[in-house]
């Protein structure tokens, strides 16, 4: 059938065709040219009568596929289709019940074999699984976890996989989890009838950023009184000495700014009293005693205004109070084991905000009064729930313990249901747990000893180019996927939108599932992030079948189509059958 070598244009072989017909069912098929000590490896891309134009696309040395051509066939080289062996250093190793494969699904231009990855390649890298709604992507994403589980003779039981669903769709995909020795399946529910299953935050956990993001902070003005409101917390609820000394020096300089700004004797006299009222020691209190030659009088008594409208004792009180100013070490530092409330950081935070003199300005009054307001909002809302965690726990503890069931068991994924919030909190939350693990990642002593794979449905929801840079000075899911691949945090990627995403982000993901897309801007995207695929497979993706995705990246050398198994069981994410509904 095939003949000699015609022609030899750049990566282009164009040979003979002596079978005298026009094999069509040959186009896409792979030929290997025999060389010493390798095989060139070409794809035939045009069938007629007399020839087979063939595009070269690598060579297999040593039963290793290596992408690229150095060197053309000789020209009195014939081509053969590929065997089975050579076939396999491409479409992948066809023994998946092994711990270094991950079965994808079949092929659809080899229907006998099936399409797999090298496992670690794939896990170990950031990955995006993209498609229009109702070609697969949830489907796919299921399955893909299952066969990870399903096949291998040995389970990964030391595996951390936490998706963000969306929908509420995958906990009917994972049930049948549980009847693998060893395998165990958390489900965050979040629902208010179900308040025991509410994943949650403690709030002690929370850092300025942390509070930049969860306040939707878009002045990086803000986020020195963000630092400084959870150096008060600290300082506030703890009752060590030197904590209570810095307490008492802190509330005396508000007191002292409020008696030197000038207002009417009244409104210093009721602002004073107000911050006593609520900022408060029992050697610093509205009834300290101020002790003079004769007699005796509380800070309020000293505070009386007299028929002039004067407060005549008012340098007795700053006398008072300076004996507070003491100097102390503004490092004083988390004080470990300390639980706080999201009210306790309130009352900080409203405190930070009258130490900045804040009040005392309509323009920062009106720049940052938003952030009591957000605050508020979230303690008398229902996400409250999210940060509610009375008690003591380390963050090293706290993640590691969400890997574990209520018997203790390692519990290999955990599918957190976002379907009862609104898309504003749940990118937020969202972004505080991958934070969470980075930050986890990054601190830990053996680097990597704990991956994390987070993977977030609907990516395109929260994974943008936002204001986050501009206020905190980066974006955590472009640091994950820039940084985190060497700390064992991997990012999963699932969107109908991949024009909607952080490009930083996308562009940092080494393997890809993209099923039928139709939008110009996504189409043009996938073009954009990679060089390994033809502009003919990417037409292909605007036709491709329900099931059916291209499947390239790091872990497989050529770009393949492979069409995946459904899922057993399924994710809840079929349309809605309206016909049955409408005539039921």
């Amino acid at each position: 059938m095939f003949g000699k070598i015609l022609s030899s244009v750049d990566n282009t072989v164009v040979t003979e065709n002596t079978s005298g017909q026009i094999p069509l069912y040959l186009k896409g098929i792979h030929v290997g040219f025999p060389e010493q000590n390798k095989v060139i490896v070409g794809k035939i891309i045009d069938v007629k009568k007399e020839s087979f134009t063939i595009l070269l696309i690598g060579e297999i040395v040593n039963n290793t596929f290596i992408t690229g051509i150095y060197e053309a066939p000789r020209l009195l080289n014939p081509p053969r289709i590929v065997t089975k062996q050579e076939l396999e250093t491409f479409i992948g190793n066809q023994d998946y019940h092994n711990p270094n494969t991950l079965l994808v699904g079949s092929s659809t231009l080899y229907p006998a074999f099936k399409v797999t990855v090298n496992l670690n390649d794939f896990f170990s890298n950031h990955f995006a699984i993209i498609g229009n709604s109702g070609f697969g992507k949830s489907c796919g994403v299921a399955r893909l976890i299952q066969n990870v589980f399903y096949f291998n003779q040995v389970p990964p039981k030391n595996a951390h996989i936490i998706l963000f669903d969306v929908y509420g769709e995958y906990q009917n995909a994972f049930q049948k989890m549980a009847n693998i020795p060893g395998i165990h399946v958390k489900n965050f529910r979040n629902s208010r009838e179900d308040i025991a299953n509410v994943i949650s935050i403690p709030p002690y956990f929370l850092d300025a950023d942390d509070l930049a993001i969860l306040l939707n902070v878009e002045d990086s003005f803000l986020l020195p009184i963000l630092e400084k409101a959870l150096q008060y917390v600290t300082i506030f609820k703890s009752e060590d000495p030197s904590a209570l000394e810095y307490k008492n020096s802190i509330i005396a300089t508000c007191l002292l700014e409020v008696l030197s700004s000038g207002k009417e004797a009244s409104q210093i006299r009721d602002q004073i009293l107000s911050i006593l009222a609520k900022y408060h020691t029992d050697e610093l209190n509205e009834k300290s005693e101020i002790k003079e030659p004769g007699y005796t009088r509380t800070i309020r008594q000293c505070l009386n205004i007299d028929e002039q409208g004067k407060i005549n004792a008012i340098s007795r009180v700053i006398d008072f109070l300076g004996q507070f100013k003491k100097g102390v070490n503004d490092d004083i530092g988390v004080v470990p084991n300390m639980v706080y409330t999201l009210e306790d950081l309130y009352d900080a935070l409203d405190f930070a905000l009258l130490s900045e003199g804040i009040y005392n300005s309509v323009s920062m009054y009106e720049r940052a009064i938003g952030l009591k307001i957000h605050l508020h909002e979230l303690i008398h809302g229902p996400n409250k729930k999210f940060f509610t965690y009375p008690y003591v726990i380390s963050k090293k503890d706290y993640v590691e313990g969400l890997f574990r069931d209520a018997s203790g068991e390692t519990a290999q994924i955990i599918n957190v249901n976002l379907d009862s919030m609104d898309d504003r909190f749940a990118k937020i939350l969202t972004k505080l747990y991958s934070k969470l693990f980075f930050d986890y990642a990054t601190e830990a002593p053996n680097r990597g000893s704990f991956p994390i794979n987070i993977i977030l449905e609907e990516a395109h929801r929260y994974v943008n180019d936002d204001k986050d840079t501009s206020v905190i000075g980066y974006n955590i899911f472009d640091r994950i996927t820039k940084e985190g691949r060497k700390y064992g945090v991997l990012m999963g990627f699932i969107t109908q939108r991949p024009s909607e995403l952080s490009k930083t982000a996308l562009s940092q993901c080494s393997n890809f599932l993209v099923f039928r897309i139709f939008h110009p801007e996504d189409y043009k995207m996938i073009d954009e992030i990679t060089s390994s695929i033809t502009q003919e497979e990417l037409e292909r993706l605007k036709t491709l079948r329900k099931g059916i995705a291209l499947v390239f990246g790091s872990s497989i050398p050529l770009p393949m189509l492979a069409k995946l198994d459904m899922p057993d069981p399924a994710p809840l994410s079929s349309n809605v059958n309206v016909s049955k509904l409408w005539f039921q």
